[in-house]
């Protein structure tokens, strides 16, 4: 990655965004039947035990949602270890990219680029 600020190194971003959204959105989904589950086992009286199973059943039902998209997209590879582990490698490698970046450039003199307050 050269310059942030250069549209030609924004190609490709969107789907590295959406990606990225939809796998953190996959693990909280993941979270949520996990403390779903946890909170069905401390439960004390039947109602609360009903409710609870149907909302553990809701969110492992979000969760099949999501990697459905994810898969269908090409986002997410679980069957396919080596594909999957090579797309991990390339999106760190894309994180520390990005980390190593000076987002907040001495220079900002680029004319044209944002729009300026009248004087």
């Amino acid at each position: 990655m050269n310059d942030y600020l250069e549209l030609r190194n924004a190609e490709g971003m969107p789907k590295l965004v959406d990606a990225t959204m939809s796998l953190g959105f996959l693990l909280n989904a993941k979270s949520g039947v996990r403390n779903c589950a946890i909170a069905l086992t401390e439960a004390a009286t039947p109602e609360v035990r009903i409710f609870l199973e149907n909302q553990l059943n809701d969110a492992i039902n979000m969760h099949e949602e999501i990697s459905n998209l994810m898969i269908r997209k090409g986002w997410f590879h679980p069957v396919n270890l080596e594909k999957q582990f090579q797309m991990d490698i390339e999106s760190s490698t894309t994180a520390s990219q990005i980390a190593s970046m000076d987002l907040f450039p001495g220079d900002t003199s680029r004319s044209g680029m944002f729009a300026t307050l009248d004087k």
